[in-house]
This record gives structure tokens, C-alpha cells and sequence, in this order.
């Protein structure tokens, strides 16, 4: 109920108030019900104004990352029904992969796993992803599509557009995807998005689509100090104050994918969507050097084509990169 009351404060006017017998209407419940749920509102830190005669109006919220608050602020049709929040977790891809494998057929498809921490997270190779509590949003899709699994990997850079696209709707930063997985603002790291599958030879039994952003982090590690930033420090960097709602941010991002995934889905490609990727594409027209297990390369990015392909053109033509790791002249150096 207490998602349903955020809800509806919400979507009143600026200013306006929502009736007791208004809420006690649209939720069918008692007075006293609504009562309850507001106190309990109010002990999280939410600051609801109640007037006699009036009603209620939400005056402050405060960056809560909760199943509430989440949910409050989601408008899909079907992605993140139901949201699955954690206030800590190992890592949510893997708790995405152990409800995947618990579960037959489709069920499951769409549910979100949110962390306010992870004890394992992980980015690429391995690599350790921070998640510390109370500063980032941590967050796995779970999909169980009926698609070629030749075709999964794309998925990733389905994300990378939807969460580049969320985070300059919200923040107005100039967030721009590097190649494949990558989200930077102004050269740093800001998201970093794992996939994982399991399939059969011509079959997918499910997909993860695990994502972390970094929001509300003024310090990191000293091993990523130089190339790792958050929302925050960017948008004071951009002399803006920062005020973001972690929650807000993952509903629209979680919106951005629904409305990419849906297109995708039509043809199992990126053709209706690479010229859009390609235009916040940090590497486009930049030299690159492609660290391939085949041996090193450079040469300069052109873009992706239909599949997701990084079209590199060098000397003797232009080479398609599909694995391997790409590193790109003034984004993070040369790794």
C-alpha cells in the first residue's frame, strides 16, 4: 500500500494536495490504514505534509533506495514487475541466476534484482565492482527470451544505450557509452554492465543483465581513482548541485531498456537501434588499440554495425571486433 500512497502523492500537482477520502477510495482501504502507512512513510525520513480539510502532500524525499520507493517511481508495462530489493547481497547477478534456475519457463522474465550493497559484485573479467552501501544503484535484469543465442550478446549494448540514455534524461550529463559496456561522462567510468547467459546449442534458458552505477561515491579505490567517477562529483565538476534520486534514476534507465528491448526484439539485431548508439559512441572516430587474443591492433573506430560489431578501419581495410577488449586514446589510456 505504502507504494501505491508514494504513487499517488506523486502524481499530484505541484503544490496540490490528495484527500484522505481520495486515497481511501483508490486503495480501498480505511482511514486508519492510511494513517498508518503515512507514519511508517515518515519514520523512513519521507516528509508528507498533512492538512485538515486538505489531505496530504509530499514535500521532501529523501534518496531512499527501497522496494517502495522503487517501485513508486516505475511506469513499465512489464520490466521490474516484480522488483526484488536486497539491502545487501552478494551480487544480484548471481541471485538473478539462482532464481532463473529455480523457475520454469518464462516465469521470472522481467523481474529486477536491486541491491543497496554488494558483498561480490563484478564487473568484466572478473574484476571487482565497489558497491558500498548508500552510494550507487546495483541492479540485474532477468530475461528468459525467445531468441538465438548468437544473438544474446547484444543485449549488453541494449543496456548501454538505455542506461546512457537514462542518465542524461535525469541528470543532463553528457553521458557517452564506450565500447561494448562502458558508460563515461568527461572521460571517467560511471557504469559498468555485466551479461551472462545459459543456453543450449539453439536454445536460452536465461539472461542476466547485471548493471551498477556509480551515483553518490566521492572516493574510490586507488587502483581506479584516476579512471572511475560518480554523478555526483560530475555534476559538481559541471558546477550543478547534486540531487539525485537513486530510485528515479533506475526507474527511467529501467524504462529506457523496456522501450530498446522491445525494439530489439523485432529483429535480434541492433539495426533499429546502432545509428542511435553510434551517436553517443565515445570511440567513434577516435584511434583505437584492440587487445585480441589474435594479437594487438590499431586503428580507428568507425562505429557498430547491425550485430554490434566495433568496425575498426586500419591500413588494409576495415576489421570487425567482436571480442576482445578495446582500448581507446583519451578514455582511460592505453590498458
Amino acid at each position: 500500500m505504502k507504494t501505491e500512497i508514494l504513487r499517488l502523492l506523486r502524481q499530484a500537482e505541484p503544490g496540490s494536495y490528495v484527500s484522505g477520502q481520495e486515497l481511501c477510495e483508490r486503495l480501498g482501504v480505511s482511514r486508519t490504514a492510511v494513517w498508518k502507512s503515512m507514519k511508517q512513510l515518515k519514520e523512513t525520513g519521507y516528509e508528507i505534509e498533512a492538512v485538515q480539510n486538505r489531505g496530504y502532500r509530499l514535500v521532501f524525499v529523501p534518496d531512499i533506495l527501497s522496494k517502495n520507493e522503487i517501485e513508486s517511481c516505475l511506469s513499465t508495462k512489464w520490466l521490474g514487475h516484480p522488483i526484488r530489493y536486497y539491502d545487501e547481497i552478494d551480487s544480484t547477478n548471481t541471485e538473478a541466476k539462482r532464481v532463473a534456475e529455480e523457475t520454469r519457463g518464462t516465469e521470472g522474465h522481467g523481474t529486477v534484482f536491486v541491491a543497496d550493497m554488494q558483498t561480490f559484485g563484478r564487473g568484466r573479467r572478473g574484476r571487482a565492482w565497489n558497491s558500498p552501501h548508500g552510494t550507487g544503484i546495483f541492479f540485474t535484469i532477468l530475461l528468459k527470451p525467445d531468441i538465438d543465442p548468437a544473438n544474446a550478446s547484444m543485449l549488453t549494448l541494449v543496456q548501454a544505450l538505455a542506461a546512457a540514455a537514462g542518465i542524461r534524461a535525469v541528470t543532463g550529463l553528457d553521458a557517452r557509452i564506450k565500447w561494448p559496456n562502458d558508460i563515461v561522462v568527461n572521460g571517467k567510468k560511471i557504469v559498468g554492465i555485466l551479461t551472462e547467459m545459459s543456453a543450449q546449442i539453439d536454445y536460452v534458458n536465461h539472461i542476466v543483465v547485471g548493471t551498477g552505477i556509480n551515483v553518490h561515491q566521492t572516493e574510490f579505490p586507488p587502483e581506479i581513482a584516476k579512471t572511475a567517477a560518480s554523478l555526483d562529483l560530475e555534476l559538481q565538476h559541471a558546477g550543478k548541485t547534486p540531487q539525485i534520486s537513486r530510485a528515479g534514476l533506475l526507474g527511467n534507465v529501467l524504462e529506457q531498456f523496456e522501450h530498446y528491448y522491445e525494439i530489439y526484439l523485432n529483429t535480434q539485431d541492433l539495426s533499429a537501434l546502432f545509428e542511435e548508439y553510434n551517436s553517443l559512441l565515445v570511440n567513434c572516430r577516435r584511434r583505437v588499440r584492440v587487445l585480441d587474443p589474435g594479437g594487438e591492433f590499431e586503428g580507428t573506430a568507425l562505429g557498430i554495425d547491425s550485430r554490434g560489431e566495433l568496425l575498426v578501419e586500419r591500413a588494409q581495410g576495415v576489421e570487425k571486433v567482436s571480442s576482445g577488449e578495446v582500448s581507446v586514446r583519451g578514455i582511460y589510456g592505453y590498458v
